[in-house]
C-alpha cells in the first residue's frame, strides 16, 4: 500500500507537469482521476489502521465509521473536480489549443505500466475488502489511461485537438459516476440503512426456518462500517428455560453469520402475545423473557 501511494503521487505530479507543457486537458483530467485513486489507496490504508484499534468505553464500536466519513468527504470533493473538468473541457471546445499528442501518449503509456503494476500488487491481497475496492479503482484508471493513448494517436492521425476535450468529458464522467456511487453507499451507512444487496425479508425468512423459532419482528439490520453489519431482533419462541433456548440462539447466530455475514447481533426472545408500542414490541399481559 505504501509503495502504491508513493508511486501514484509521483505519477500525479508527472501528469500535472506534462499536461501543462503539452496543453492537454486529458492529461490534467487524468491527474484528477489518479488523485481519486491516491485518496482511495490512502483511505484503505487508514481504514486498515483504524479497524485494528480496539473498542473503548466511549467508542463501543471502535473507529469503523471513520473510514466511511473520509470516503464521503473524498467523494464530494471528486464531484467538484469532475464539474471543474467539464467546465474546462467546454471552454477548450470553444477555444481549441494545440495539443502535443506525443507527450500525451508517452505519459499515458507510463501510467498504464504503473497502474498495471499497482493492480498486480493489490491483487495479491484482494481477499481484504478495502484492498479489493482500491484494486477496482486501479483497474478503472488503467483503462482510462489507455484511452488517453488512443486519443493521442487519433490526434496525431487527424490533427483534431477537440479529441482532447472529448476525452476529458469522458474521464470527468467516469469520476462523477464513481463518486456518486460512493456518496450513495456512505450515506446509506451513516443513515443506518439496510446494507446494500441485503433484503430484510430474506433475513427474516431465514430466521423463521430455524427449529424453535415461531416468528421474528422488530428486525433491524445496519452497517457499522463498509463490510461490518449488525442486527437486532425480537424472536418469538415457546415458553422454555434459557438452558433450552440457548441452542436456538446459537443456531440463529450461525445462520446469520453463514448466509448474510452478520457478526454482531442483539437477540431478544419472547413468548407472550405482543403488540407494537412506540416502535418497540412489548408484551400485552405478562413479562416476557429476555435472552442476549
Amino acid at each position: 500500500m505504501r509503495i502504491s501511494l508513493g508511486v501514484t503521487f509521483a505519477y500525479i505530479l508527472l501528469l500535472v507537469v506534462a499536461g501543462l507543457r503539452a496543453h492537454s486537458l486529458a492529461l490534467l483530467s487524468e491527474a484528477g482521476h489518479n488523485l481519486s485513486d491516491f485518496l482511495a489507496l490512502l483511505l484503505s490504508l487508514v481504514a486498515l489502521y483504524l479497524e485494528a484499534r480496539p473498542a473503548s468505553a466511549t467508542k463501543t464500536y471502535g473507529w469503523r465509521r471513520a473510514g466511511v466519513l473520509a470516503a464521503l468527504v473524498n467523494s464530494v470533493s471528486l464531484i467538484a473536480v469532475s464539474f471543474f473538468i467539464f467546465y474546462e473541457a467546454f471552454h477548450r471546445l470553444r477555444a481549441p489549443r494545440d495539443v502535443h499528442a506525443g507527450t500525451m501518449m508517452a505519459v499515458a503509456g507510463a501510467g498504464v505500466v504503473m497502474n498495471g503494476v499497482i493492480a498486480l500488487l493489490l491483487f495479491r491481497s484482494s481477499h481484504d475488502v478495502n484492498l479489493r475496492s482500491a484494486l477496482i479503482h486501479e483497474i478503472g484508471d488503467t483503462l482510462s489511461t489507455a484511452a488517453v493513448i488512443l486519443g493521442g494517436w487519433a490526434i496525431l492521425l487527424t490533427g483534431q485537438s477537440w479529441i482532447d476535450s472529448a476525452l476529458s468529458f469522458g474521464i470527468g464522467a467516469l469520476i462523477l459516476w464513481s463518486a456518486f456511487g460512493i456518496v450513495r453507499e456512505t450515506l446509506n451507512i451513516l443513515l443506518e440503512g439496510t446494507p446494500r444487496g441485503m433484503k430484510l425479508e430474506k433475513v427474516a425468512a431465514a430466521i423463521r426456518t430455524i427449529e424453535g423459532v415461531r416468528d421474528v419482528h422488530d428486525l433491524h439490520v445496519w452497517s457499522i462500517g463498509s463490510e461490518n453489519h449488525a442486527l437486532s431482533a425480537h424472536i418469538a419462541i415457546a415458553d422454555i428455560p434459557p438452558s433450552v433456548s440457548d441452542q436456538i440462539l446459537r443456531d440463529v447466530k450461525e445462520r446469520l453469520h453463514h448466509d448474510f455475514h452478520i457478526h454482531h447481533t442483539t437477540i431478544q426472545f419472547e413468548h407472550e402475545v405482543c403488540e407494537v408500542a412506540h416502535g418497540c414490541v412489548v408484551a400485552v399481559e405478562h413479562e416476557h423473557q429476555h435472552t442476549h
